[in-house]
């Protein structure tokens, strides 16, 4: 026991029932307390002289304040445990069901990578939960808290892609949950230094397998401006300008300067990030080398179709939504692949609003017209042979979804078919299949 008490029943008990302060029923001492602590109960009776019910108060409390009651009161368990004994214990007891456990994505290990430098990994999910640099309706900062639960039915266990043949868990690389950046909401620039420094810290980790000379990062946002910060420690770590592929409704090439600016406003928003990107030459804008928006269908501004032209000048190639109904999906896959090829590397980013509003309402600049989550999951699965070295699925805005969950389980579902890609290009690169250290079970919940 933590804490020794004699109450007024065994001071009247321990007097032998006729008060006053001197102990006459030892027999009263050993019954109550040898139960309890025989450790103790053999001290207190073997002090002959200490007769004073006051004493043995003044007793235990000194024992307790010193943590010896405690000590005397439990046998601890310093038992060796073997091998085969461990694996019982965790076939018994370490499978989590997907309504349970700790919040990471897919049950995967939570890692601290920031503070644990020296953790290695090949894949890592990395939250960005930072919304001040939107235009419009704030919340995705709680989008990786969102991603993350939505995406509780995947398991290692139960993670077999059917249509990439793998299970992108038990595979060749291991994957972690890294937990999120610490973003503060309070000044932009800040905050985009802080995910500048955090991705290139975490792009710089030593990996597991040597199928992966460079660790990927797999960000759940967020606001799509963090695409800067990555692009920023990409070019770094990979020492050359990176193509993009671009889902979204929006062109995020957007010139600052065509919008009011008399206060001297930041010119880092999520609609601006990819213009500051090619500013600061983080794009591979060549004629050989362009970039690439798909799912385009937002208003422009003006009177004609300046922003466009901008956005050519800038490098890229554009797939509106409105092309699926005349190329299909394997239109717009052979049009990607054709424009980014296979070999260069290529950074994902999708914005969640490149779904219609009817299956993705919770973000926070919805476009009518967009494409079906079927249909973009089938454009996913068309571009897995792209050489993938980072991505993102950014502005989820739980606020703004209904009470299925169905804009975050669409981005979990994103995630999963993104990770799925990266493993399976390993496999052809020349990986071998084993387990990747994510298993966490054997037991299916059906």
């Amino acid at each position: 026991m933590g804490l020794w008490i004699l109450t007024r029943g065994d001071w009247m008990a321990a007097a032998g029932g006729g008060g006053g302060l001197v102990v006459r029923n030892w027999d009263y001492i050993r019954a109550r307390y040898y139960p309890l602590s025989p450790r103790l109960c053999f001290l207190l009776c073997s002090l002959s002289k200490l007769h004073s019910l006051l004493h043995i108060m003044k007793l235990l409390n000194l024992l307790t304040m010193a943590g010896l009651a405690t000590a005397c009161a439990h046998d601890h368990d310093d038992k060796e445990w073997t091998k085969e004994e461990l694996d019982e214990l965790e076939q018994k007891w370490g499978y989590e069901w997907p309504f349970a456990g700790i919040n990471t994505f897919a049950h995967l290990n939570h890692v601290k990578c920031l503070t644990e430098p020296t953790e290695p990994y090949d894949i890592a999910i990395i939250g960005c939960p930072f919304d001040t640099a939107v235009s419009y309706r704030p919340g995705a900062r709680f989008g990786p808290r969102a991603i993350r639960s939505a995406s509780a039915r995947q398991t290692s266990m139960r993670g077999f892609n059917p249509r990439a043949g793998i299970n992108p868990y038990q595979n060749w690389a291991k994957i972690v949950d890294c937990g999120d950046i610490s973003i503060t909401p309070i000044d932009n620039n800040i905050a985009r230094e802080q995910m500048t420094q955090a991705f290139k810290q975490l792009g710089r980790r030593k990996t597991v397998s040597a199928l992966a000379p460079k660790p990927r990062l797999v960000t759940l946002g967020g606001d799509h401006s963090l695409a800067l910060p990555a692009l920023r420690a990409l070019k770094e770590i990979h020492g050359k300008p990176i193509q993009v592929l671009h889902f979204d409704a929006h062109l995020d090439t957007w010139n600052p300067a065509a919008y009011p600016s008399w206060w001297g406003a930041t010119q880092f928003t999520h609609g601006s990030m990819f213009w500051m990107a090619n500013q600061e030459g983080l794009l591979s804008n060549s004629s050989s080398e362009r970039s690439v928006h798909a799912g385009l269908r937002t208003r422009l501004s003006g009177n004609d179709f300046a922003d466009n032209e901008d956005d050519t000048s800038q490098g890229w190639v554009r797939f509106t939504a409105d092309d699926i109904d005349d190329i299909g999906t394997k239109g717009i896959i052979d049009g990607i692949l054709k424009v980014l090829g296979t070999e260069n590397p290529v950074y994902l980013s999708v914005d969640i609003d490149v779904l219609d509003p009817a299956f993705a309402p919770g973000t926070g600049t919805p476009e009518p017209g967009g494409w079906s989550t079927r249909e973009f999951i089938r454009i996913l699965r068309g571009i897995e042979g792209l050489n993938l070295v980072g991505a993102d699925v950014v502005e989820v805005s739980p606020a703004y979804q209904n009470g299925g969950e169905e804009t975050a389980l669409a981005a979990a579902q994103v995630v999963y078919e993104i990770i799925s890609s990266m493993v399976k290009r390993g496999l052809q690169d020349g990986g071998k299949e084993g387990n990747g250290g994510n298993a966490a079970g054997t037991k299916d919940e059906l």
